[in-house]
């Protein structure tokens, strides 16, 4: 699997990836910063792997696999609204591939967790750091972020957690069922103080509820997908 790029970023880049997981928080947070930032489309994944499925929302295409970029504030989105199963590894190495090609600065990972407070305390609702670059921990504790100090993560981020322990991770705590765009909403609010975006987040907060049907139906019909071509191909070899 490879990142093909149809335009190559300045020097210095900031990659945030989001990928489906726990609340959908890491893909409405990305989908959120690419609608914001009007980030354009500047590359996309290859592999045979990846399924063969698009998206048309409201009469535009969406690639459910792709690299978004905003010159302006010099940051690439890299995400997925798509089954990713048994493509963990392959788009982790795409990804630090990506970062040593273009000498982007750093990666930025989305993901939610599950809270342990329970339903009934949303405004008690956490943001967490991890990193092993204490540069940017120091930067984290100034904004007034924990770490994680305990957690079971899995999927693509524990893979980008073993392979690049250097790059940031940002998790949220997700209180509710799939998809929660509180929780993104949280990820956010911290990612225009880290990044020093000076926007006016907080109006733009509920927009991130649109994202949630959007999502929500793409992943839906990609899993359909996905599940009848595997039906298919289990007769036929039957």
């Amino acid at each position: 699997m490879e990142i093909e790029l149809f335009k190559k970023p300045k020097k210095g880049a900031i990659i945030i990836q989001g990928f489906p997981g726990f609340g959908l928080v890491s893909t409405i947070t990305t989908e959120f910063l690419i609608d914001h930032l009007k980030a354009v489309p500047i590359g996309r994944f290859s592999s045979d792997k990846i399924p063969a499925i698009a998206a048309i929302h409201k009469g535009d295409v969406i690639d459910p696999f792709g690299v978004f970029y905003d010159e302006k504030e010099n940051i690439i989105i890299v995400r997925a609204i798509a089954s990713i199963d048994k493509l963990e590894k392959e788009i982790i190495d795409a990804i630090i591939k990506l970062k040593k090609d273009i000498c982007a600065k750093e990666i930025i990972s989305i993901e939610g967790i599950s809270s342990t407070k329970g339903l009934t305390k949303p405004k008690e609702m956490e943001t967490f750091y991890f990193t092993s670059d204490k540069t940017k921990a120091k930067k984290f504790e100034k904004l007034g972020v924990k770490q994680l100090e305990e957690g079971i993560i899995i999927g693509i981020t524990a893979l980008l957690l073993r392979e690049a322990k250097d790059s940031s991770f940002i998790f949220s705590e997700s209180y509710s069922e799939l998809p929660d765009s509180r929780a993104a909403a949280k990820v956010i609010e911290l990612l225009d103080k880290y990044l020093d975006l000076d926007v006016d987040y907080k109006p733009l907060i509920a927009k991130a509820e649109k994202f949630e049907s959007k999502i929500k139906d793409i992943l839906t019909k990609g899993e359909e997908f996905s599940k009848k071509t595997y039906d298919d191909e289990a007769g036929y070899v039957g």
